[in-house]
């Protein structure tokens, strides 16, 4: 059983269990302050709570990869480990999502964890959240519609429902990076980095705030990926992105690493282009 950083356990209670059979249903239940849409609960069992009703999406028919020529759309109910094993989205993201998965926690947890209890939060420390920016993501909320990924990353919270996450296979290349105390562990600072429908970007998570987009706005890497573009672009990284210190990393660490990442990023993108 889990325990809090006293030694205590933490303990989460709910009153009644609902496994509703539509989405409409299941945005109803969602309504009620105390009730929580439950997925793997692997982020949720970390605390001690009391909530009123379980919302359990498994019948919702949220639990699989739907890959096409246009794009995929992944249900919310699906795990990290059907994404991290999908050849699609393996040979599409050209390992990048592998190597985004496969530090966090360990085969188990990732084998619990679904893709909507870990978009949901957007937890600043995500590599999830991180690597699918870095794509042309969107996602699809029951009542928002579609949006994309990077707006909804910087929307309050409410209680809408996520239905699935779509990436467009827009013709790109992509590559993913971090740094952690060791495997396993929350990363102290992640980045991704891509070329995705002609544009240049590099995605900063775990700053420790929500990750950010940056574009290539002063055109430092219009001529390609040299050595000398990627430490240009690492350079507006480390002034471009803010940062703050915690039991993961100092203030002063992370600002170090940006453009340390950014740039190892970049030229690991130059290797799978």
């Amino acid at each position: 059983m889990p325990t809090s950083s006293n030694g205590a356990r933490n303990i989460i209670t709910f009153q009644k269990y609902e496994r509703p059979q539509t989405l409409d249903e299941a945005w109803e239940l969602n309504q009620k302050k105390r009730n929580r849409i439950v997925a793997g609960t692997m982020w949720m069992k970390m605390g001690t709570h009391s909530f009123g009703t379980a919302i359990d999406l498994c019948d919702l028919g949220l639990k699989q990869i739907e890959e096409t020529d246009e794009e995929f759309r992944i249900g919310a109910m699906v795990t990290l480990r059907q994404m991290e094993k999908h050849p699609g989205l393996a040979a599409y993201s050209c390992g990048a999502l592998e190597a985004a998965f496969k530090d966090i926690v360990g085969v188990q947890f990732r084998n619990g964890a679904t893709l909507g209890g870990s978009l949901w939060r957007r937890m600043g420390f995500s590599d999830i959240l991180t690597v699918f920016l870095a794509m042309d993501s969107y996602v699809e909320l029951y009542k928002g519609g579609i949006v994309p990924l990077e707006e909804f990353s910087r929307m309050p919270y409410d209680k809408d429902v996520l239905v699935r996450l779509i990436v467009k296979k827009q013709p790109g290349a992509f590559s993913y990076q971090a740094v952690r105390k060791q495997r396993t562990d929350i990363p102290s600072l992640n980045c991704a980095a891509a070329q995705v429908a002609g544009e240049w970007r590099v995605v900063v998570g775990s700053r420790p705030a929500r990750a950010v987009v940056l574009r290539d706005e002063q055109g430092l890497l219009a001529g390609g990926i040299t050595e000398e573009s990627a430490a240009a672009f690492a350079d507006y990284a480390a002034g471009a992105v803010t940062v703050s210190g915690n039991m993961w990393g100092s203030a002063e660490y992370r600002r170090a690493l940006v453009p340390v990442l950014t740039r190892r990023a970049l030229l690991a993108l130059k290797e799978v282009q």
